[in-house]
């Protein structure tokens, strides 16, 4: 399957997986998405910060009521059933465990909820813990545990009841940065493994592509693009999103291999188009120069102004402004070199071969 297939909506075959419409209406704010997923599935629900990705995930579980749409898990209509009714288990950013139960108790107590008895829910929730690598800290209680390790046993009681819809709400957001890389990594084996669905609420995009088959980013409670991370990452079709990949996105006609961007420049492309398109090209593209070149093989070439510089990793990041607003990369002794700072004119040029032009 290509890409732009992938990028259509998931059909729900044999009434099996999620099939929603989640409508919730706040007032000052309505939430219209729609999420489809098929067994096996993971889907990342992405987007900035008051976008309406909790108020998505809560609508799931059942902890926000609907204003409208529709609410099926495998074929069943859960609008209306009460959160522990539902076959749904949630992992909370602050992994909500009992500070006054042990591991074990924590995870055993999805399975008594349900009927288990004490010792069979025990066992069970031992599997579970042996799962996740912490059969040394069953015993503990929650304050004992590191943060990986609390957020391994919210998992595994999560996953204890046997869900047919996990819920994962910003899961390593609690994580410092180095506990973060190797729970992610173990995150994503658990995924792996689970055979129903899967939804994933984060604003971090490495979590979002590491983690899930699929994203659907969502800005303003509306859905703006869906599809594999690595067609979101290729073809953003907002500005959050390009912000969110690491590109610089413009939105204009073409005209063969130029791109004449919407109160703007033309653009050089690789790519002959005809049309409403957007060009992309990322910030490592743009080389920066002081005096306007001469002689340059680069075919796009733009007077800009330093408006501001942030270190960005182990580069430096121009934000430019001008005739094509622009974001580049350099090296720390780049920038020394050119003498950059806000206020200062440099010439932004870019190589045709470093574009990436696609139908709007």
């Amino acid at each position: 399957m290509t890409d732009t297939e992938k990028t259509t909506r998931v059909a729900v075959g044999d009434d099996q997986g999620l099939d929603a419409r989640l409508v919730v209406d706040l007032g000052s704010f309505t939430l219209d998405v729609t999420l489809t997923a098929a067994p096996g599935d993971v889907v990342a629900l992405l987007g900035p910060n008051g976008a309406g990705k909790t108020t998505a995930l809560r609508a799931l579980a059942g902890l926000v009521p609907l204003s409208g749409g529709r609410l099926r898990l495998d074929g069943t209509e859960l609008d209306g059933l009460p959160p522990e009714s539902r076959p749904v288990g949630v992992v909370f950013q602050d992994y909500l465990l009992f500070p006054h139960l042990s591991a074990l108790d924590n995870v055993a107590f999805g399975p008594r909820c349900h009927g288990t008895g004490k010792a069979e829910a025990r066992a069970q929730a031992a599997e579970w813990l042996a799962r996740m690598g912490l059969t040394d800290h069953a015993g503990s209680k929650p304050r004992k545990l590191s943060g990986g390790q609390a957020q391994r046993v919210a998992l595994a009681r999560a996953l204890a009841t046997r869900p047919r819809l996990l819920l994962l709400d910003e899961p390593l957001a609690a994580l410092d940065a180095r506990t973060r890389l190797d729970v992610r990594a173990q995150l994503r084996r658990h995924l792996a493994d689970f055979e129903a669905v899967a939804v994933l609420v984060t604003h971090d995009p490495l979590d979002a592509m590491v983690l899930a088959d699929r994203l659907v980013v969502v800005e303003d409670g509306r859905v703006v693009q869906e599809g594999t991370p690595s067609h979101i990452a290729r073809h953003p079709r907002t500005d959050y999103i390009a912000q969110l990949v690491g590109l610089n996105l413009y939105r204009g006609q073409a005209r063969g291999h130029t791109v004449r961007v919407d109160d703007g420049p033309g653009i050089t492309t690789t790519e002959d188009l005809t049309g409403p398109v957007f060009v992309a090209f990322p910030p490592g593209a743009v080389t920066l120069h002081r005096d306007r070149p001469t002689g340059s093989s680069a075919r796009n070439l733009w007077r800009c102004e330093v408006a501001g510089l942030e270190t960005h990793g182990d580069q430096i990041r121009a934000d430019l402004t001008g005739e094509l607003p622009l974001t580049a990369d350099l090296t720390t002794v780049a920038a020394a070199e050119l003498g950059l700072h806000p206020g200062v004119t440099v010439w932004a040029t870019v190589k045709a071969t470093q574009t990436h032009a696609y139908r709007a």
